[in-house]
């Protein structure tokens, strides 16, 4: 990410890596926030521990935290476990408590990201031994934001996937939503050739922005999105 004019700063709480770019550091505000959510989710799972295990959605309680809500309903809306949200879920609800003290917030969780900007910004695409990883950008307008942009991989990283992309990044403005649909997506990517049948299936996912899909040497773009290459001057 090319984060001009911002303070970076990192917050970590077990397996909560963020790394947060705003208008001023605000340590202590994400701190709280981090706090704050992983514990609606912690509490929640400990009554519903089906909720962290299963790969299918999962109906929750009216009463239930809005993050877990949240992750439940974007999950049923691509048909996957709502775990597959956890990471997009925390951007978000860190990224928007953020912004009651900063006007421009940026919340990185393991690739994927919740971002408010009033500048033009870029996010390149890494996306492991592909040998496009590093050379394209995605560019991110303010009129856009706020907006989540998402990343699943089949080929690194810990995050379950059943797929074999290399990258699938996955516009919203609901980060959750992102999330998840980035897994859902990759799960159909094993050989270049299922990019094209993988980007149709996404074009009926209801909210979503725009779609970049990387598997090996080819590349997939569908959606209102920009890409250009990669200049980090």
């Amino acid at each position: 990410m090319l984060a001009k004019g911002l303070v970076s700063f990192q917050v970590v709480v077990a397996e909560t890596d963020l790394y947060i770019s705003a208008n001023g550091n605000f340590y202590r505000q994400a701190l709280e926030a981090v706090l704050k959510y992983r514990k609606d989710l912690e509490e929640f799972i400990a009554k519903h521990p089906i909720f962290k295990t299963t790969l299918k959605p999962y109906d929750v309680p009216d009463s239930a935290p809005e993050i877990v809500k949240s992750m439940a309903d974007a999950a049923r809306k691509v048909d996957v476990g709502p775990m597959a949200a956890v990471a997009g879920a925390i951007s978000e609800f860190v990224g928007r408590d953020l912004l009651k003290f900063s006007r421009e917030v940026i919340v990185e969780n393991g690739g994927d990201i919740f971002i408010k900007t009033k500048k033009l910004r870029k996010i390149a695409i890494y996306a492991g031994d592909s040998p496009l990883s590093n050379k394209i950008a995605i560019e991110i307008k303010p009129n856009q934001t706020p907006l989540g942009v998402c990343t699943s991989a089949g080929t690194l990283g810990h995050s379950l996937s059943f797929g074999e992309a290399d990258a699938v990044v996955v516009l919203s403005r609901d980060t959750c939503l992102a999330d998840a649909a980035a897994t859902a997506i990759g799960n159909r990517v094993r050989k270049p050739q299922d990019i094209d049948e993988a980007l149709a299936y996404a074009q009926t996912i209801v909210g979503l922005i725009g779609v970049v899909i990387i598997k090996g040497n080819k590349m997939g773009v569908w959606g209102d999105l920009e890409i250009s290459p990669i200049n980090f001057t």
